[in-house]
This record gives C-alpha cells, structure tokens and sequence, in this order.
C-alpha cells in the first residue's frame, strides 16, 4: 500500500502544480494584454493577506504576488491529491469516477464562490469571466493529465478523446448559436438589435465601447459553451459505458444555469433591470435543448436505453 500511497501523491502533486501553473500564465497572459502585469495576483494577494476589499489604489507588490502564488500553489495540490485519490478508487469501481466530477464542479463553484464574496469593487478589478476560464482551463489540464496516466480508465469511460472533443465543440458551438439567435430575435421585437450582447459586453466584461463590448462577449461566449460541450460529451461519453452518468450529466447541466444566473447577479445586479430575467433563462434553456438533442441523436443506442427504461418504469 506505502508505494501506492507514494504513486498517488506524487500524481496529485503534479497534476496540482500543472492546474496552478496553467492559471498562472493565463493571468500573466491576461493581464499583460490589459496593460498591468502581475495585477492579479496582487489584488489577491492584497485581499487575502491584507484584507484589502476596496481595488483603487492598490499597486502589486512582490511580496503579494509571492505570497498568492505560494497559496494557490498549495491550494491546487491539495486539490490534485484529492483528485488522484478519487482517480486511483475509480480505477477499481468506475462509476465512483462521478465522486470525481462533482469534485471538479465544486471546485469551479467554490473559487467563484469565494471571489464574489470579496466585494463587487473587487470582482470588477479582477474580471470574474477571466478568473472562470481560468480555473476551467487548469482543469481541463489537469484532468488531460490524470487521464493521460490513466489510459485504459480513460478509454473504459470515454473512449476517442478527438471524437468526444471534436462532439463537444460543434455541441457548444450549436448551443450558443442558439442563445445568440434568440437573444437576436428579442432584441429585434424590441428594435434594438444587439442590445443585450452590448449589455452584457459592457457588465459582465467591463468594456466600455459598444462594438468592443459586443465582439468580446461573443467571443467569451463561445469559448464558455465549447468548454462547456467538451465535459457535458466526456459525460454522455460515459454514460454510454455506466449509466450511472446521466445523473452527473442532469446535475452538470443545472449547475450551468445556476451558475450563469449566479454570474449575473453577482457581476452586474443592473444587467436585470434592462433584460428580462425570464429571456436569460429561456436562452439558456434552449441552449441546453439543443445540446442534449445533439448529444442524444449521435448517441442513438443510449437514447434507446434510455427510453427503455423510462417506459418500463411506467
């Protein structure tokens, strides 16, 4: 058991260093196109070792920018421990790999979570949206890696990783095709045509000039779905091979509408007194229609189990 405990650990540590290194360059990525190297993890480091809830006039400094990176280094090894753990059982009881995606959806919920309880003032220095691509991309990351370590788990559950990538982008890219369409056909009834990505450009993105505003926020917007099909196909992927993941594939697919509502209230509270509520719910439900009906007729055979099942229930 000690060298499995050995080989566990060490995997964790390494796939943790590999998830903080990717949000490292991110950030230092992001921040350089803003013009403000390091702003960041400054902020952050000032906020969580100085308390600072209030970003004017906060510069960053070695000593944050050190200390942040010292934390969230240990954070996501902790983090990638857990992970290779849940990993190494699931490679003797596969459907116990579901423990392991609810991990990686708290952990996306937990770091927005404890973002957004920093203060508004905060959150719009640090760009919430940034700080979610962020964390997704050190998750894809890492999960690349434990399955990459992890081969005949990987197949066992998903099989053609280029097959479930290239499902998960046309099924993102479809999905918000969809909420593009029908936020086109509102803002149309209105006759203000792009009014609600100049909206949400401008709150949730923080970008002032309306044609920038509209062009970031699809953008963002697109690369928000792909990432999002490229999970909701790994699901499906092994719902084919353990049923057991349509329940995680429900559980995903709710925590995305809480989650984009979520986003709205903390970010930009206002963006609701000028676009209808029900409209951003409704986009978002369509969106996962088309998604699902995607997913569910190239997958005829599970659609088939499915409906089986559902009929000799009744």
């Amino acid at each position: 058991m000690a060298p499995a405990r050995e080989s566990i650990l060490r995997e964790g540590i390494f796939a943790g260093l590999i998830g903080a290194a990717v949000v490292a360059v991110w950030f230092l990525l992001f921040d350089l196109w803003r013009g403000q190297p390091f702003l960041t993890p400054g902020l952050l480091g000032a906020a969580v070792f100085q308390g600072v809830n209030n970003p004017i006039g906060v510069q960053p400094t070695v000593g944050n920018v050190l200390g942040y990176t010292i934390v969230h280094g240990l954070a996501f090894i902790a983090f990638g421990v857990v992970a290779a753990s849940l990993i190494a059982v699931s490679e003797r009881e596969p459907t116990l790999l579901l423990a392991f995606v609810i991990l990686f959806a708290s952990f996306e919920v937990f770091v927005f979570g404890v973002v957004g309880a920093l203060g508004k003032s905060m959150l719009g220095a640090l760009v919430w949206w940034a700080i979610l691509i962020g964390n997704l991309l050190a998750s894809l990351a890492m999960l690349w890696y434990f399955f990459r370590a992890h081969r005949a788990l990987s197949r066992t559950l998903i099989g053609s990783w280029g097959r479930v990538a290239r499902e998960g982008i046309v099924a993102g890219l479809l999905a918000a095709a969809v909420v593009a369409l029908w936020f086109l056909a509102i803002d149309a009834i209105q006759g203000e045509p792009m009014r609600t990505p100049r909206l949400l450009g401008t709150g949730l993105l923080r970008q002032p000039d309306a044609s920038t505003a509209i062009v970031s926020y699809t953008i963002v917007h697109g690369i928000a779905f792909a990432l999002f099909g490229i999970v909701g196909a790994m699901l499906i992927a092994a719902a084919e091979r353990q049923p057991l993941f349509v329940f995680a594939l429900v559980i995903f697919f709710t925590a995305f509408e809480v989650f984009f509502i979520g986003g709205v209230l903390i970010a930009a509270t206002w963006l609701l007194d000028e676009i209808a509520g029900w409209t951003i719910f409704v986009g978002n439900l369509l969106a996962t229609a088309a998604m699902l009906a995607y997913f569910f007729t190239s997958h005829r055979e599970l659609t088939r189990r499915l409906t089986a099942a559902w009929v000799e229930e009744d």
